[in-house]
């Protein structure tokens, strides 16, 4: 609806998840090299953690486009909320690619995932299986689950394991992950990503801008940047969230520039709507 107002060819701040958007900033560059390398070098398994709106689905999406060709599949469990034996069977289907029955005995799924961890190896592949709101896995079921199906085809694979268990998920998944010490002795690599600065939140901005074809500098002033920064805590799913309907206020008032007026404003209102 703004877009030919500000002379961009999208909507630039719009929260899902496409990897033309992912900013390399240094707190989610820093992860995401951290993860890659946990996977490249065939880890049993890695955590990331940060709070909601972070950026953590853009990593893990850029991690799966950026991964060599031999490490694959890459599967992602978004609902982790099942029990033991109906997470096997979900973990199996995701990672085979293929369905099992709907009463299939978790020895059956057991035997269909080791088979395909076996082929896999041999054809000189590795898998990743990434774990959203893994924090959610509280059931001590749950992960050792997860922790002694990375024992499946391990020596044959000779590496730490024939697969990687990446889980994701806000700051108490590393409480979680503790509770269980023998998961937690798998763990090469817990990241924890940080806010964005001010210098990382008015790069952010650019970048989005750009890749929609834009000039920030001559749609936001100064002050409106430092403002979002500042009403966002550096969290972009807040940013892109405050920028977005900044936008649109700035359109219906035909404003040529986006003003910290407009910042607080926007703020303001979502601030009385949520009380």
């Amino acid at each position: 609806m703004y877009e030919s107002h500000w002379k961009l060819t999208e909507r630039p701040f719009e929260n899902w998840s496409d990897p033309r958007f992912y900013y390399p900033s240094e707190v989610h560059q820093t992860a995401l090299l951290k993860l890659r390398y946990a996977v490249e070098n065939r880890r049993a398994a890695v955590a990331m953690c940060g709070d909601s709106g972070i950026g953590k689905s853009l990593i893990v999406d850029a991690l799966a486009e950026q991964l060599p060709e031999p490490f694959a599949p890459v599967a992602k469990l978004a609902f982790p909320q099942l029990c033991g034996d109906q997470l096997l069977g979900y973990v199996t289907d995701e990672l085979t690619g293929a369905s099992g029955p709907n009463d299939e005995t978790p020895r059956t799924s057991l035997r269909r995932l080791d088979d395909f961890f076996a082929d896999n190896v041999d054809a000189g592949r590795h898998a990743v299986l990434i774990v959203d709101e893994a924090h959610l896995l509280m059931a001590p079921e749950q992960l050792e689950t997860l922790r002694l199906l990375l024992n499946l085809q391990r020596r044959q694979a000779q590496a730490e394991a024939a697969w990687t268990l990446v889980l994701v998920g806000h700051a108490t998944l590393l409480s979680v992950i503790e509770r269980n010490r023998a998961l937690d002795e798998r763990m090469s690599v817990k990241c924890m990503l940080h806010r964005m600065g001010p210098e990382q939140t008015a790069g952010y901005i650019q970048h989005r801008i750009q890749v929609a074809g834009g000039d920030s500098q001559a749609i936001f002033t100064p002050e409106a940047i430092e403002t979002l920064h500042v009403r966002s805590g550096g969290i972009p799913r807040r940013i892109n969230r405050l920028a977005d309907l900044a936008l649109m206020v700035g359109y219906a008032e035909e404003a040529e520039q986006i003003e910290a007026a407009h910042i607080e404003g926007v703020h303001q209102e979502l601030v009385t709507v949520a009380a």
